[in-house]
């Protein structure tokens, strides 16, 4: 099983948690809380994994270092 298989399968079994305590109440911004709960940690991982280089982890992540950057500044990382 690959990792990205085994993430998918994490977050799968939070929806469905998610999903079975709703006790009633609509689900509402699933996307953006799944998005929020994925990416800061994440980011956070790789920031560690690379002594905070921004450069390297900007590289690693596949994004540009301004959207790292914006990320971090949402997330209040820096």
């Amino acid at each position: 099983m690959s990792g990205n298989s085994k993430i998918g399968d994490c977050i799968q079994s939070s929806l469905e948690d998610y999903f079975t305590h709703l006790d009633g109440e609509q689900p509402h911004a699933v996307y953006d809380m799944v998005l929020s709960s994925v990416e800061k940690p994440m980011l956070e991982y790789i920031l560690r994994k690379v002594g905070g280089n921004q450069s390297k982890a900007a590289e690693v992540l596949g994004i540009n270092r301004n959207t790292l950057r914006k990320k971090m500044a949402m997330y209040h990382l820096d």
